[in-house]
């Protein structure tokens, strides 16, 4: 069984969010706490706590979620200039992308 957290109960709708993209491997929504004018966080439905923990059979996915954060930035109007910022445990924080502004 996963660790119960906040990211699961987003998924799940226990939790509301400005979601701006899904498929049935990723959600992508508006952080509640932006660090930037557009900061949206792009998370794997399936739980993977760290990058760390991934495995070779994670590779398909983390490669989705590249290509999704690429495509979302794009349709916020930042084709050509965004950031990704991908943290790895609690004390990082979330796995996240926003533009550079």
């Amino acid at each position: 069984m996963s660790e119960e957290t906040i990211f699961s109960k987003i998924i799940r709708r226990e939790i509301p969010a400005e979601i701006v993209y899904e498929d049935d491997k990723c959600l992508a929504f508006k952080d509640v706490n932006p660090q930037a004018p557009v900061h949206i966080l792009v998370i794997p439905k399936k739980p993977i706590v760290k990058l760390t923990e991934a495995t070779e059979d994670d590779a398909q996915l983390l490669g989705h979620l590249m290509l999704t954060a690429r495509q979302i930035a794009a349709d916020q109007g930042y084709a050509d200039d965004f950031r990704v910022v991908i943290n790895n445990g609690v004390e990082a924080g979330p796995v996240r992308f926003c533009n550079s502004v």
